[in-house]
């Protein structure tokens, strides 16, 4: 039997199992396939027990082993309830009305989702700081995974800033990494709540703040990705370009650097060569870069009143340069 997918397109996939349980329940699973995104849950098994419910109780969802249970405000599904997203619960519905129609049912059921591993699964998410314990999330927006589509991480940076919203915090920080994101995290003494894993997606973090805004954001990563920023880059994916050191020996000569850096920064290596060059010499590359990477963000933001701040670590989490709003700066 073909599933509707919330374009109307119909679909059907393999079972990976099926079977009939006591009592008048059924279960059945499907190894998810997540295509080219990067997402944990690729190959795992995903199941659905249905059971009958008492009459008039429409369709009740269940988390079942390895499905976490939402605890914080902010996210779609009310905390208490399994984080079964609202799209992935009216197919289940619209699914469920389709075959009682059928077969002369009512369609009241209890359905709990499964993923057997999913609570290790989950350590490797996000889903601890948005409050969604105890397993994975049951996420989709459209039932189908697009090839070379990040939309699956960028969903989880737009759920992190709503969750930070809904809890109050005014402060948050996207990293573009774990390194940075330890670094600023003690550099500002955030808490779990207000760390966002960006990762490259820098551009989508900020695009949403244009619309969910909290007072104030940092931007942290290591010196090469920020370098990309400042370039004007809002994907800092290596797919989506390079460090350019033509610009960034224009950003040292503009600030009086010697000579000398300045071509060997055009002939550098890498971006932690520049930055250890220019550290000997004493000229603050990384100063520079956050300065660059500030404007860059607050282009995105213009006409915002959301406080900028950018954090440039080394590959060690060491501060190497930073920005702040200027109305912060004089406080």
């Amino acid at each position: 039997m073909a599933i509707a997918l919330p374009s109307g397109a119909r679909i059907s996939f393999a079972l990976a199992r099926a079977e009939l349980l006591p009592e008048g329940a059924a279960r059945a699973g499907v190894v998810k396939d997540a295509g080219d995104d990067p997402d944990v849950t690729h190959g795992a098994l995903v199941q659905s027990t249905v059971r009958l419910a008492p009459a008039g109780s429409g369709v009740v969802f269940r988390a079942g082993e390895g499905v976490g249970t939402v605890t914080k405000p902010g996210l779609p599904i009310a905390p208490g309830q399994p984080a079964i997203n609202p799209v992935p619960r009216e197919m289940m519905r619209q699914a469920i009305a389709e075959v009682a129609g059928q077969f002369g049912g009512r369609g009241d059921v209890i359905v709990e989702i499964s993923i057997p591993g999913g609570l290790a699964l989950a350590a490797k998410t996000m889903n601890g700081r948005l409050g969604i314990v105890g397993g994975l999330s049951i996420l989709g927006t459209t039932g189908i995974v697009v090839p070379y589509s990040c939309a699956a991480w960028v969903h989880s940076i737009h759920r992190g800033i709503d969750v930070a919203v809904a809890t109050g915090l005014d402060h948050v920080a996207g990293a573009t990494g774990s390194t940075s994101e330890a670094a600023v995290q003690r550099l500002h003494g955030l808490s779990d709540g207000a760390l966002i894993d960006m990762g490259d997606f820098v551009g989508g973090m900020l695009k949403y703040l244009r619309r969910h805004p909290v007072k104030r954001v940092t931007i942290a990563g290591g010196f090469a990705k920020m370098t990309k920023l400042g370039q004007g880059l809002l994907d800092l994916h290596s797919k989506a370009g390079q460090v350019d050191r033509e610009w960034l020996a224009g950003l040292l000569q503009e600030a009086g650097a010697p000579g000398h850096l300045v071509e060997a920064c055009r002939h550098a290596n890498s971006a932690l060569q520049v930055l250890q060059d220019a550290e000997q010499c004493g000229v603050p590359v990384g100063q520079l870069v956050a300065r660059a990477a500030r404007k860059t963000a607050l282009d995105v933001l213009r006409g915002s009143e959301i406080e900028i701040d950018t954090a440039v670590f080394d590959r060690t989490g060491r501060l190497v340069g930073e920005d702040h709003d200027e109305r912060r700066k004089r406080r």
